[in-house]
């Protein structure tokens, strides 16, 4: 089965820096939410790695990626 959320134009619109430095924790949920594919939620992770580290934000990060790993099964 063919995954198009892959080709979203909307999965990428946000840079990692616009999803996870927002001025509060409500937005920084809505940018890790609309998370839609593999690519975007790796250039999230690097980006929390080299920028913040900030475990809370890598644990729902994880979570995003089993959450994509079951969408695909």
């Amino acid at each position: 089965m063919s995954d198009t959320r892959e080709h979203d134009p909307d999965s990428s619109e946000l840079s990692p820096e616009q999803r996870l430095d927002p001025p509060n924790t409500r937005l920084i949920n809505a940018g890790i939410a609309t998370i839609n594919d593999m690519e975007t939620l790796r250039a999230c992770v690097a980006y929390e790695n080299t920028h913040q580290s900030r475990t809370q934000i890598l644990r729902r990060l994880k979570w995003k990626a089993e959450e994509l790993r079951e969408d695909e099964e």
